[in-house]
């Protein structure tokens, strides 16, 4: 695992690498290898005790060629500025593959939340809020969950700036709870397409997902979903792991009792079907027919990549595999379905919720699973049919292909003024 591997650097190389098979200038190869703004400020929040602390808070607007700005904001000690421009560049080309019609945004504020309360916590993000909101707005960003944030938070951000613009505006922010103006079916969005987009690669692939072999590493929202989607189509998951490492099965675990074993200790470590524990990297390296990571980026880098043996990597973190690590497997044959479109049902889901609050109308979680599935299994065969036309050299620079071109063509379509 490398933490030395700078983000923003790999999302501008997978750009070039799928730019060699576009038909686009390298003038707006270059513009679209960079945000159009970032925002960084410093927010002052008094703690319980009375002292204030000060907090490092950032958000990328990458590209608004597409649709008003969209993406999470995070609340982790390695948030910088490189890593939210690269995150914001990484959301522009998720929501052109899957075609909805979002820009690519994100944010983020470098906190560990474990530290502090949540009284803390409200006044923190409510200060975040306060800075965002000249910038956000259902036509021109909106906000969502990510990394250690989640509805509370998004609920937070929603009244803090309804309350100053003095409006009512629920679309301003996705991923809010449902009495709040949330979606049915957004807490497993990203999981749930994770899955979708393994089934199709097998498919595609002409494998078995029954019985299929599988390993997650990270437990949290994204990861442990779809561990128990996939086990639900029959896959046995094997092994899985959070920050404080991991078990294993060979015959595989109930995925629902190690998360309810994780709410109750903090950790899957220690969960009573496990036969045995191992490291985060000895979990990105077990010989499974599928390999989910689902953490934080960078996990897995050209050294560690040597002794990855699974058969097919479905990324449900952003960015978890470094470009060096993409040319090993490439080597080594493993199919991997980009993060890009295989973890877009949470912008997807969040795309419905915005579309749901702009109508006032709310849809049934079955409709919303049902449009989940068309959007990515047509990503998914767009992905393919790119893939095979160019004969390229894996899913991720056809993937790129495909939405870099959508994103250039609307900037053509627009056209250029002074």
């Amino acid at each position: 695992m490398s933490d030395d591997i700078n983000p923003f650097e790999s999302l501008q190389s997978q750009i070039d690498d799928a730019a060699a098979y576009l038909d686009v200038g390298d003038d707006v190869i270059e513009r679209l290898k960079h945000p159009e703004r970032v925002l960084e400020t410093n927010l002052t929040v008094e703690r319980d005790d009375g002292d204030l602390e000060r907090f490092t808070a950032f958000r990328s607007q990458f590209n608004g060629d597409r649709g008003p700005y969209k993406g999470g904001i995070r609340y982790h000690p390695q948030v910088s500025r490189d890593e939210v421009k690269a995150l914001s560049g990484w959301m522009t080309y998720k929501t052109a593959i899957v075609d909805i019609p979002l820009g690519g945004g994100k944010g983020g504020i470098a906190v560990d939340p474990d530290d502090y309360s949540e009284a803390e916590l409200e006044r923190l993000t409510r200060s975040f809020a306060k800075e965002l909101r000249p910038l956000i707005g259902e036509d021109r960003d909106v906000p969502a969950p990510d990394v250690n944030t989640g509805q509370r938070e998004m609920n937070w951000i929603k009244d803090t700036y309804e309350s100053l613009e003095n409006t009512t505006e629920p679309g301003v922010i996705t991923g809010k709870a449902l009495d709040s103006g949330g979606s049915e079916g957004r807490v497993e969005a990203t999981g749930r397409s994770t899955v979708i987009a393994a089934r199709e690669a097998f498919d595609y692939l002409d494998k078995d997902i029954e019985n299929a072999t599988v390993a997650v590493q990270g437990y949290g929202n994204a990861g442990w979903i779809a561990a128990k989607l996939i086990d639900e189509m029959g896959a046995t998951v094997v092994a899985a792991s959070d920050s404080s490492g991991g078990i294993y099965n060979a015959d595989g675990f109930d995925p629902v009792a190690a998360k309810d074993h994780k709410n109750e200790t903090g950790s899957v470590v220690g969960y009573e079907e496990s036969d045995a524990e191992l490291t985060n990297e000895e979990v990105l390296t077990l010989d499974v027919d599928l390999l989910i990571p689902a953490a934080l980026e960078n996990a897995i880098d050209a050294d560690l990549a040597e002794d990855v043996a699974a058969d097919i990597i479905v990324e449900a973190a952003n960015g978890p595999l470094t470009p060096k690590a993409d040319e090993v497997l490439e080597e080594k044959d493993v199919f991997v379905i980009p993060d890009i479109l295989a973890n877009a049902g949470g912008v997807t889901v969040s795309y419905f919720e915005w579309v749901q609050n702009r109508q006032r109308f709310s849809w049934a979680e079955e409709r919303v699973n049902e449009e989940l599935e068309t959007v990515i299994v047509d990503a998914f065969d767009a992905l393919v049919e790119t893939y095979e036309t160019h004969d390229l050299e894996n899913p991720r620079t056809a993937a790129y292909v495909v939405a870099i071109q959508r994103v250039a063509d609307a900037f053509a379509e627009a056209g250029s003024w002074p």
